[in-house]
């Protein structure tokens, strides 16, 4: 519903804040704050449950818009809990230490997919439809360059997980960042 839908309007996303929160890096103090940040959401078993990673979110890392981005959220954990083999027996379930910094380079990349996702479904349904579409294909193509196929929206926008698809496989060709999104 509309009411549910975060609504992220241009410039209210604090981009440098966000990735100061988010312990990324391989250098040895962003292994520190990560496993830190891990230790302070696991509740004890040495494994992160979608759950423990949202609460974590919300109270340990505080940014309300990442924990209102639940898509973004359920597709990062989704995606790192099956980056690498478990040493536990029910660990492809859940996020380990060696997945968490996967889990929040993905997190990161994912809620900036939702921010623009948001920024181009205005009505807040979680579909883009024609309009909203056309209405927005230019920004688009600032955020991923020059969209070829005129077809494209009837084939592929028809709810987040195409629009995810469109962002991720633009962005992978570096076309795609957050300073274009400000």
């Amino acid at each position: 519903t509309m009411a549910s839908k975060p609504m992220m309007g241009e410039g209210e996303i604090d981009w440098t804040a966000l990735n100061a929160k988010l312990p990324t890096g391989s250098d040895k103090a962003s292994k520190a704050r990560r496993k830190r940040l891990f230790e302070s959401m696991d509740n004890g078993n040495g494994i992160l449950s979608l759950a423990e990673v949202d609460k974590g979110i919300r109270d340990i890392l505080a940014v309300d818009e990442i924990f209102n981005a639940k898509p973004a959220i359920m597709r990062a954990y989704q995606i790192a809990k099956n980056s690498t083999k478990s040493k536990f027996e029910c660990g492809d379930d859940y996020i380990e230490l060696k997945e968490f910094r996967y889990f929040l380079l993905s997190l990161r990349q994912y809620f900036e997919y939702w921010v623009a996702f948001c920024r181009t479904d205005k009505d807040g349904d979680r579909r883009i439809d024609r309009a909203e579409f056309c209405a927005a294909r230019a920004k688009m193509e600032v955020w991923v360059g020059k969209i070829e196929n005129k077809q494209w929206y009837q084939r592929r926008v028809r709810g987040l997980s195409y629009v995810l698809k469109f962002f991720y496989r633009y962005s992978s060709c570096n076309r795609f960042n957050q300073s274009t999104l400000l």
